[in-house]
């Protein structure tokens, strides 16, 4: 059996990775392709908590939590036990976590290890830690394409070309900047 699942990040639309998972697949070896694949830290302990709706199923951690090991639980064990998601905790410490959710099932073994597919959107979730907002992530007022008037700029009847003569202005001043510290200051006594 092949699992699909879509890896998403709690309250950002602007990122998912889709995985496709070996049902005799490992949560571990699962664990190693998300950590690799999304650049998450190798330091750090890791936990898997299987979900069903706000009903915490199972556990699995690198030591066992009463559900078994990540390295011997397969992916197929927690699926039965009616997990709808897993919430995986890349660094348990600060709570860094991905939601993992089962979108489709399908028979056969075409996938031997987990595997990213091509459909994908958003950068790492590091940025996302580094201050990325993603365009869908945006308050409806400010989403705004490259030479798009935004609802409150057409309702003020708004120029966008203001904003290009505030960026000359501020060009300007930084030119001064730079001439002011370029300027030599000659001593006359020496």
């Amino acid at each position: 059996m092949i699992y699909q699942f879509r890896v998403t990040l709690p309250g950002i639309k602007g990122f998912y990775r889709i995985y496709k998972v070996n049902s005799a697949n490992t949560l571990y070896s699962f664990h190693k392709q998300l950590q690799a694949d999304l650049e998450f830290p190798a330091d750090q302990p890791i936990l898997f908590k299987a979900m069903a709706g706000e009903t915490v199923l199972a556990r699995y951690a690198l030591v066992n939590l009463g559900f078994g090991v990540v390295d011997e639980v397969p992916v197929s064990k927690a699926i039965k036990l009616g997990a709808e998601f897993f919430e995986y905790f890349y660094d348990t410490k600060a709570k860094k976590k991905v939601i993992i959710t089962l979108e489709a099932e399908e028979p056969g073994s075409d996938v031997s290890v987990p595997t990213l597919m091509n459909d994908m959107k958003g950068p790492l979730p590091i940025e996302f830690e580094n201050g990325y907002v993603a365009f869908e992530d945006l308050p409806q007022e400010k989403r705004k394409l490259p030479g798009e008037k935004s609802a409150l700029d057409m309702l003020l009847g708004g120029d966008d070309d203001d904003d290009e003569d505030l960026d000359d202005e501020d060009e300007d001043e930084e030119d001064e900047d730079v001439d002011e510290e370029t300027e030599e200051i000659y001593d006359e006594n020496e």
